[in-house]
């Protein structure tokens, strides 16, 4: 009964892990507002209650992160070690959810930055961003912290690049 609580809850938190990482439909391109305004189905209400949150930008510490157009294949490899421990629990490689959404496509739906700082200050993002709100209404489920070092997010953020057909 005990390893059945415990199973339990650790598929719930990895389920939690894996809604706040992806969904929306954010673009890379400059689009982003738009996107954000259809994710959650308002308009510039949320720059008016939030003035000063920057929502093409995210919460946290990252702001502009530089990819190469080439895949860092240790980098991938090592998130997804990450990936199959913290990660796969919740979220599938494909664009099927889960418990969380999806990561197929995740690269192209949100910013380099938005994704890492999602990863590392999950309460916050979800507390602020439209879009993390947007994912949590779908997915009904908060992701939990995975308390994720920045070098862990940026393997992770490789991982689904590689995911997404990047070489």
């Amino acid at each position: 009964m005990k390893k059945m609580i415990i199973s339990f809850s650790l598929i719930f938190s990895m389920a939690l892990f894996v809604i706040s990482c992806g969904g929306g439909s954010d673009k890379k391109s400059e689009s982003a507002p738009e996107s954000t305004e259809e994710a959650t189905g308002s308009d510039a209400g949320t720059a008016s209650e939030n003035p000063s949150y920057d929502p093409n930008r995210g919460e946290g510490k990252f702001h502009d992160v530089q990819l190469s157009d080439k895949l860092d294949a240790k980098e991938a490899e090592e998130g997804e070690k990450i990936y199959d421990l913290k990660c796969s629990s919740c979220h599938k490689l494909t664009d099927e959810r889960l418990v969380g959404p999806g990561w197929h496509g995740v690269t192209s739906r949100h910013k380099p930055a938005w994704i890492m700082n999602f990863m590392t200050n999950t309460d916050e993002m979800i507390d602020k961003d439209p879009k993390a709100q947007a994912m949590l209404e779908i997915c009904m489920v908060r992701m939990p912290n995975q308390n994720l070092s920045d070098d862990d997010a940026r393997d992770i953020l490789e991982f689904m690049r590689k995911n997404d057909g990047v070489k």
